[in-house]
């Protein structure tokens, strides 16, 4: 019976410390205000405007690659409201389309709407960084799961975007993407013509 209330303990002791991490040191404890003394400014509206190039890799939950992707985005600015269009080849030959409705508060937050997303998107634009948090439909292929999103992105030095999202089901990470971002070269755009 001691052998059994031991277990229980420590089986709570690690619930315990699993969560406080999650909550206060992991990647979901971070927040915009973390970033908003940096002195750089990351505004979308700069930053991804145009033809962007990106290109990535998706983690499964054992935290190897399951997927490779590349991705081509065009992002139209018409003051705080934007349409992101977004078109992803996979290293398997499927494709994949999304287009964001994105919208900026004077404050920074961001409103973000697409059709393989539930409701709104909310996110928060500070110093060097983005975050956007969403819920995400798989496709009914993937099984059509709604996943907790939480989006980073991080403005480099030299421009470039680098993009970390973990997709969460019942608080259990199940993915994890990790991509860049930046202009397209004009050779580039002219291959994918």
């Amino acid at each position: 019976m001691d052998g059994l209330i031991y277990a229980l303990i420590g089986a709570g002791v690690i619930i315990a410390l699993n969560w406080a991490w999650t909550r206060y040191a992991g990647f979901l404890a971070q927040a915009p205000e973390d970033y908003a003394e940096d002195g750089t400014v990351f505004d979308i509206r700069t930053h991804l405007n145009g033809p962007i190039i990106c290109e990535g890799v998706i983690y499964g939950p054992t935290g190897r690659v399951s997927s490779r992707f590349v991705g081509e985005f065009d992002c139209r600015w018409d003051g705080n409201r934007g349409v992101m269009d977004e078109h992803f080849r996979y290293c398997d030959g499927s494709e994949q389309a999304r287009k964001w409705d994105l919208t900026i508060g004077n404050d920074g937050r961001i409103r973000a709407l697409a059709d393989d997303v539930e409701g709104e998107g909310t996110g928060q634009q500070a110093g060097n960084a983005v975050q956007l948090k969403y819920r995400f439909i798989l496709p009914e292929k993937s099984g059509g799961h709604v996943l907790d999103t939480v989006d980073w992105m991080y403005l480099a030095p030299n421009g470039t975007i680098v993009n970390r999202s973990q997709f969460r089901k019942y608080g259990v990470k199940v993915a994890e993407l990790v991509a860049t971002m930046r202009p397209a070269p004009a050779a580039e755009l002219k291959e994918a013509a």
